[in-house]
């Protein structure tokens, strides 16, 4: 029997060992590293930023950024438009202009069509099959093929979202309107925070669109136990996929868990798991009784009837049906409240641009019955501040990495194959050769001189939602979600700051650039009382 004695020289042993393996293995991968980045030597790479170390790269330089898109713009400011970065164990190519993102986009975009398996995907994605963040492949092809025509499609998006948005909107502003009712002061107004006020609604939406669950008192179908559990774990899914763990970086670090950050991702995978699985067995059990031709399915419903029980790329449907539900719900509401939240914080910081966006509304709509959908299409104006806002604001301003599945020449630099690349948006989108006075709030310039650059600009000025094969499968659902939340907002209330004071517009860490205070406002209704009594 080993007395203590001998087992605390066994435990220092042990201890010693592993110190002695983790010195070793960090040895062995400088080595390689350095051979590797020898054997390239004669060939012409992308400018490496200065101060990186050994083995780990520039994650401590990075490690000291809140805000990774301004602290990369200003590296291409001194480095130029392509640069690189080392991420521990791993090279990283940074794009920050329009044309080097034209050829990666068209020229390589086969070749750059993969994404990085992070941690997050494998933990929190059901081992990738969240398809948003699935490498390039079969399995990808497929569940893009199905998204594109089955569930992110215009006649899908028309069928389903438009009497969710129309719907949750009425209930949002007539339990707003009541609320003014009872606390107005003694001046008309009552104070709210349209961040949590959009955000609620955002949920709602998303949520009943996607698995039929309504969370506004008229239309609910879940308790508050099982709201306040959604709401924790969306949030905390958002701000998991927002961070970036040192085994992404450093692999053979993984078993560290350096800050619990997989300890938590598990968490969170397990919770969204319980809920997901939970609709998806009221959804089977619901199933055989609904038609193709119902108004009150839902993408799960669709789901399941496209899928009917088969596998795909060795998932098997349970799986792709939670995980797509997953990523729909996770890429829905955190980018959407974004896009709102700084697009009513730069209306409120232009009074006149506000006062004009309701103008338009008002010329559409009148002020005697509330604005509906085929009037927002036709508001112009509205449509251009939301273009300017993500000019502005991309919701992701660093597009999800791609990384490369061969050897390629870009901008006439050699990037070898399993090379990161990243395109910094938001440097992209505030060119000023491209876009005059870039960090003025300009809607009228999407009126004019740039009128004709949408989303999917050929020339790449302008790509909020990426760009490529891979370029965002919601961006209908989120364009019009916004058009038509925003809309249906300015069109019923007056709003304004306290004292008239602008709006701060401080930016917070995570992967959308999130606004980080909130926004209180002074509200009034600016319709007559009736056209708030919805039926």
């Amino acid at each position: 029997m080993v007395n203590l004695l001998q087992m605390e020289s066994l435990l220092q042993d042990l201890n010693s060992t592993l110190l002695y393996g983790t010195v070793l293995a960090i040895l062995v991968l400088s080595i390689h590293v350095w051979l590797k980045s020898g054997s390239s030597r004669k060939l012409r790479t992308p400018p490496e930023v200065a101060g990186a170390w050994p083995v780990i790269g520039h994650l401590p330089l990075l490690a000291k950024s809140h805000l990774p898109h301004r602290t990369f713009a200003s590296m291409a400011d001194e480095y130029g438009p392509i640069f690189t970065i080392r991420l521990g164990l791993f090279p990283a190519v940074v794009v920050s202009s329009s044309e080097i993102a034209k050829e990666c986009f068209t020229k390589h975009d086969l070749t750059l069509a993969s994404r990085p398996q992070l941690l997050a995907t494998e933990v929190m994605g059901y081992n990738y099959a969240l398809f948003t963040l699935a490498p390039y492949g079969p399995y990808w092809r497929e569940m893009r093929k199905i998204a594109t025509l089955e569930v992110l499609s215009n006649r899908r998006i028309e069928s389903l979202l438009n009497p969710v948005l129309a719907s949750a909107a009425d209930t949002a502003i007539k339990e707003l309107h009541m609320l003014w009712a009872e606390k107005k002061n003694d001046s008309g107004h009552i104070l709210v925070d349209l961040k949590q006020w959009f955000a609620r609604l955002s949920m709602n939406i998303v949520l009943k669109v996607i698995v039929g669950k309504g969370y506004y008192s008229s239309i609910a179908t879940v308790d508050e136990e099982e709201k306040r559990h959604c709401h924790h774990a969306l949030r905390e899914l958002v701000q998991n996929l927002g961070l970036f763990p040192v085994a992404d970086a450093l692999p053979f670090l993984r078993w560290l868990d350096l800050g619990s950050i997989e300890k938590s991702m598990k968490r969170t995978a397990k919770e969204w798991d319980t809920i997901l699985g939970g609709w998806l067995e009221e959804h089977k059990r619901n199933h055989r009784n609904l038609s193709e031709n119902r108004g009150d399915r839902d993408f799960m419903d669709v789901m399941l009837s496209t899928l009917k029980g088969k596998d795909i790329g060795g998932y098997d449907a349970d799986t792709i049906i939670k995980a797509t539900c997953l990523a729909l719900a996770a890429g829905a509401t955190d980018t959407t409240i974004t896009t709102i939240t700084w697009a009513m914080s730069l209306l409120l910081n232009n009074p006149h641009a506000l006062k004009k966006t309701q103008e338009a509304l008002d010329a559409q709509s009148g002020k005697q019955r509330h604005a509906k959908e085929s009037d927002i299409s036709n508001v112009t104006y509205l449509h251009a501040v939301v273009k300017e806002t993500l000019r502005l604001y991309p919701s992701v301003p660093l597009a999800v990495p791609h990384v490369s599945t061969d050897d390629c020449i870009i901008n006439g630099y050699h990037v070898p194959k399993g090379t990161r690349v990243i395109f910094n948006l938001w440097k992209i989108q505030i060119n000023p050769r491209v876009w005059p006075e870039p960090m003025e709030f300009r809607p009228e310039r999407f009126l004019n001189s740039h009128k004709n650059i949408d989303v999917k600009d050929p020339n790449f000025e302008y790509l909020p939602f990426g760009g490529g094969r891979r370029i965002c499968p919601g961006m209908s659902f989120g364009l019009q979600s916004v058009h038509y939340m925003l809309a249906r907002f300015l069109h019923a209330f007056d709003v304004s700051t306290p004292d008239n004071l602008p709006v701060d517009k401080s930016e917070s860490t995570g992967i959308t650039i999130n606004k980080a205070m909130p926004i209180e406002v002074m509200l009034t209704p600016r319709l007559p009382n009736e056209v708030y009594e919805f039926t």
